[in-house]
């Protein structure tokens, strides 16, 4: 199933559980989109698509700049997956199609 659209996802981060809306667009096996939540929005290109598994990278500026590294798999309707938080270790996030 494509990873394409809106999902509204919970990342479960040190600073506690965070609502984020993350919004996917394939072009083959290229990946790019948005993530909008609490810290602002923050777009993202470069990413990869492989089978029903998904990668990107968001470098955000806001509320400090980090390098976030996620990873995830489409499954139906759901997503869900890992974000490395630079410095600050793993969080979990897990999400449906909005």
């Amino acid at each position: 199933m494509s990873a394409d659209g809106s999902w509204a996802v919970k990342l479960n981060s040190p600073m506690g559980a965070q609502d984020a809306v993350l919004t996917l667009k394939t072009d083959g096996d290229s990946l790019s989109g948005s993530m909008d939540g609490p810290q602002g929005s923050q777009e993202f290109s470069g990413g990869t698509v492989d089978g029903d598994n998904v990668s990107w990278v968001i470098d955000m500026t806001q509320p400090m700049p980090m390098k976030l590294e996620c990873s995830g798999t489409v499954d139906g309707d759901n997503i869900s997956g890992t974000v490395k938080l630079g410095a600050f270790g793993q969080a979990t996030f897990a999400g449906t199609r909005a």
